[in-house]
């Protein structure tokens, strides 16, 4: 028998006004040794960092294997795969972050010998996204909540760090005069070995799980 449900039962439950997608923050770990010429100093990740327009948080997947058995399907588990991560990003008039990657890309496999990297490790990275609050309450088992701000600590609700990524794709950028209050921005698409909840991997933070996905 299904309980009555009221609003007051949905407001106690949506816990601090429920998340948003436009709170979070993106954290490139550092450019591989394969990033010849690609400056990836503590002033570019943090213009990295304000640049980001846009990510996602990783998507889950585990396909299904068909098992056919006497005129019906039987499914069981199949692999894990893990999707292409994108994010976006404005640009600015120094071009410091598509040169970044234009370089890193470079390093892969270079424009004019089609020559590059070849140990794996010196052209991968990492990178975290975390979801932020927005300050009325505090991230499960922090002791901050995550909006304050004013050069304070921000304890994210939630993290995922993708481990060993690469780009594959840095997208073009159109121009045309019939463009006017608008700001240049562009796509980058990354190949994703693995990811797992929180920033370390086999550990958690204070406000994760700590549970190894991958």
């Amino acid at each position: 028998m299904s309980t009555l449900r009221t609003i007051s039962n949905l407001k106690s439950s949506l816990k601090g006004g429920g998340a948003r997608p436009n709170l979070f923050e993106v954290s490139l770990t550092n450019f591989p040794a394969a990033a010849e010429g690609a400056s990836w100093n503590n002033d570019t990740k943090e213009t990295f960092q304000f640049m980001c327009k846009a990510a996602q948080l990783p998507a889950s997947n585990v396909a299904s294997i068909d098992v056919p058995f006497r005129g019906r399907i039987f499914k069981v588990a199949g692999d894990r795969t893990i999707d292409n991560w994108t994010v976006t990003i404005i640009n600015d008039e120094n071009f410091k972050l598509r040169n970044a990657f234009e370089a890193w890309m470079n390093g892969i496999a270079k424009l004019g010998t089609n020559t590059g990297a070849t140990n794996p490790g010196s052209y991968m990275s990492s990178a975290t996204v975390s979801q932020l609050g927005r300050g009325y309450s505090e991230g499960r088992n922090s002791k901050k909540a995550s909006g304050t701000a004013g050069g304070t600590s921000v304890t994210p609700l939630k993290s995922y760090t993708f481990e060993d990524i690469f780009p594959v794709s840095v997208s073009s950028i159109d121009l045309s005069y019939d463009s006017s209050d608008t700001i240049e921005e562009f796509t980058v698409d990354f190949a994703v070995q693995s990811w797992y909840a929180g920033t370390k991997s086999g550990e958690g933070t204070t406000d994760q799980t700590g549970v190894n996905l991958i």
